[in-house]
């Protein structure tokens, strides 16, 4: 059994650092190919406009967000794959590899979107054809939401952690703030006994 986990984890490891390598790539590459060309002195055309400030912003996330995803990946592929380290560290390294691949997917599909909306020069009345671009570029995004049962997953258990995390600490402070109120009580009742 730990064998066929071992090797389903090492499939997937590998499948999904090589998307995130091809991600890495091609927003690597759009980064240096700017939209809309250069003028004559090498800058960007639209240095000055918002949508290229949103396309180099979500390149940018795309980029990182990747190749952090890669690394996650290959520290998985490179573990020992002991039997504990079944129970946190190496689903641990698979959930924010899943993360950070889905963030770079979605940061490239965002990316893709702007630089269609500055190709297109389209102008601040026609948002409904932005819409229509913006919709069609993440529509691979959706696809991959709907029919990934492993990032629903991965999402509740991000999510349980995450509030898990929180109630703790909540808790935690509720403990400490109800002991200096007693304490304070405590001592003005003792003030008040001795005046």
């Amino acid at each position: 059994m730990v064998n066929d986990a071992q090797d389903w984890i090492k499939g997937t490891a590998q499948s999904c650092s090589t998307v995130a390598t091809l991600v890495a790539s091609v927003v690597y590459a759009a980064a240096y190919s700017t939209p809309g060309g250069t003028d004559d002195r090498g800058f960007p055309k639209f240095l000055g406009s918002s949508n290229f400030l949103f396309f180099t912003i979500t390149d940018v996330v795309a980029l990182v967000s990747s190749l952090a995803s890669v690394v996650m990946f290959l520290s998985i592929l490179t573990s020992s794959f002991k039997i504990e380290d079944f129970y946190k560290p190496i689903f641990r390294r698979l959930s924010l590899g899943f993360a950070f691949l889905f963030l770079s997917l979605l940061s490239t599909m965002l990316a893709f979107s702007a630089t269609i909306v500055i190709t297109l020069k389209l102008e601040q009345s026609n948002w409904t054809l932005i819409l229509i671009h913006t919709a069609a570029a993440l529509f691979p995004v959706m696809v991959f939401i709907l029919f990934q049962k492993l990032f629903y997953e991965v999402i509740k258990v991000l999510q349980r952690l995450i509030v898990g995390t929180i109630w703790n600490m909540l808790e935690k402070s509720i403990r400490i703030l109800l002991q200096l109120f007693g304490r304070l009580i405590c001592r003005k009742h003792n003030n008040d006994v001795y005046v």
